[in-house]
């Protein structure tokens, strides 16, 4: 990569809900993050609060901690993202995990980073459950962010068949048709990757290392 590019990648604080243990999905962080390193991009890792980024104990196992343990080390320390300069970011990415579904909505610095991005002309990316950072937001002309916007999200029949859609605040796919977005989907936990011009989104785990190389192919234009 000839010149240096800066990717916001920001992450759920919440570790649990009801009497669920949850956190960001650590294959949707960690794929995306390797596949960043090896092109050359610098990566600042972020959070709401800063500090511990829990990750779901469902997305751990022998395999990914011995495949993933640099970005394991990397969610123990993140940066807040209120204190994050977002003049030199060239994308934003939020990974999902069921503890976004809970702190990303509505934060106001959620917001404020993902509307001066997106109306700069950056790139702003999710995949699963990350895209329920773009919820509510509103452009510095009223619309909705995702109002007329092609995307993809963990689906409502996804949420049914890991069986928490009753302890969601919301269904994510459902929520976002509501917001004016047409969300495409593939069958459950198949691929799906959708770009709509710099914004850019994949429906679940499997769908991870694809939006990492489409940022990058987004931002190598």
């Amino acid at each position: 990569m000839d010149t240096l590019i800066v990717i916001l990648m920001v992450l759920t604080n919440t570790a649990q809900f009801d009497s669920h243990a949850t956190g960001v999905w650590l294959e949707e962080f960690a794929v995306p993050h390797q596949i960043f390193a090896d092109a050359g991009a610098q990566t600042i890792v972020a959070s709401p609060q800063g500090g511990v980024v829990p990750v779901d104990p469902r997305s751990l196992n022998d395999e990914t901690k011995r495949n993933f343990a640099r970005e394991i080390e990397l969610l123990q320390s993140t940066k807040k993202l209120a204190e994050v300069q977002l003049d030199n970011v060239d994308a934003i990415f939020f990974p999902g995990g069921h503890g976004t579904m809970f702190d990303l909505p509505g934060n106001a610095d959620v917001q404020k980073a993902i509307v001066e991005l997106y109306e700069r002309g950056e790139v702003v990316s999710a995949v699963c459950h990350g895209p329920a950072a773009f919820v509510d937001v509103k452009l510095s002309d009223g619309r909705a962010l995702v109002e007329g916007k092609k995307l993809a999200a963990f689906t409502d029949s996804e949420e049914r068949a890991v069986q928490l859609d009753g302890y969601m605040p919301f269904m994510l796919e459902s929520k976002l048709r509501e917001q004016g977005a047409t969300v495409e989907t593939a069958e459950n936990f198949q691929e799906k990757v959708v770009v709509d011009g710099k914004l850019i989104t994949g429906q679940n785990p499997p769908s991870s290392a694809g939006v990492a190389r489409e940022i990058l192919k987004a931002l190598a234009r």
